[in-house]
């Protein structure tokens, strides 16, 4: 980086307005700090974010103030930051789209602090090429999210539907599912909420599948919301807004059997770490058509679970 604020790459020039910014009061986070940050992770990044129209959290004054969230793109932005015109309900909004390093650097340095991404792409914004499951602790415990998890994974294995789990850098799991977007987002949800009944049936006590918080009476709630038309969810890598700049972390499986696993585990400080081994990398690249796993459901439906219920 230049003095003035100006990075090169990919052949752009990226200007960085106020590189000295304090973003992170706390930690002492830079402006430049945070765009540091993303361009080290750029290469793992960017293949969860191409094609993919954003919200972007914003903190210009620093995430100690209050921040925004931001759909349409602001006329500002340079020409080659990509762009597409999706409908909603009274109009269209223009998404931005990153598909390039400079871009993201470019959204960093206009306090871009965490991208949330589509689970669709812009080509075919109402077929989902992700499924999610949000799972977020009833309490301060994170050992129920883990085991939640654990528990969510082995009956996606018995559907045959390959999965990945990230930490969210805010308070707890996702869990995500690659598709091959035959299928629109209702029939997404509506899977995803069958299998969810399944999940809760076999461990009433611990899990359930009620939106209202009063009667939810301490357990996991399996959420399947996000999995709808213009929803987002945090994209894998991204800097949350929080004290201690957490990073929205891919794990493996067998890293949910660490009692030191949080949603907060990875900070931007400690985000090259990351980057030394790859969790995802034995996740197909192929998603998965969710017909015979809708018939491996209604089976295991019918019947109930070899274990019976547990608490």
């Amino acid at each position: 980086m230049t003095r003035t604020g100006e990075l090169r790459v990919g052949g752009r020039t990226v200007e960085l307005s106020r590189p000295d910014k304090v973003l992170f009061p706390e930690d002492g986070i830079t402006k430049a700090d945070l765009a540091a940050y993303y361009r080290s992770v750029a290469r793992r990044m960017l293949p969860q974010l191409r094609g993919r129209p954003l919200m972007l959290e914003r903190h210009p004054d620093g995430v100690d103030r209050s921040g925004f969230l931001q759909k349409d793109v602001p006329g500002h932005f340079p020409e080659w930051v990509h762009r597409v015109e999706l409908p909603k309900e009274d109009g269209t909004v223009t998404y931005a789209v990153c598909d390039d390093t400079a871009t993201l650097l470019y959204l960093a340095g206009q306090a871009v602090i965490t991208p949330h991404r589509f689970l669709s792409r812009a080509d075919r914004p109402d077929h989902p090429d992700r499924l999610v499951f949000d799972l977020d602790p009833p309490g301060e415990d994170f050992a129920p999210v883990r085991e939640a998890a654990r528990l969510l994974h082995a009956l996606l294995d018995e559907l045959e539907l390959p999965s990945a789990v990230m930490t969210t850098g805010s308070r707890g799991l996702h869990v995500l599912v690659p598709l091959d977007r035959r299928d629109g987002f209702d029939e997404v949800r509506a899977f995803a909420r069958e299998l969810a009944d399944l999940l809760v049936a076999r461990h009433p006590d611990r899990l359930t599948t009620e939106a209202r918080k009063r009667s939810r009476r301490g357990r996991l709630y399996l959420d399947v919301q996000r999995n709808a038309y213009a929803q987002t969810a945090v994209a894998p890598y991204a800097v949350r807004a929080r004290p201690g700049a957490p990073v929205a972390a891919p794990v493996s499986w067998a890293d949910l059997d660490d009692p030191d696993l949080t949603a907060r585990r990875w900070t931007l400080a400690t985000g090259d770490r990351l980057l030394k081994d790859d969790p995802w990398r034995d996740v197909p690249r192929r998603g998965r058509s969710l017909n015979p796993a809708r018939r491996r459901l209604a089976a295991l439906a019918d019947r109930p679970d070899p274990g019976g219920p547990t608490g």
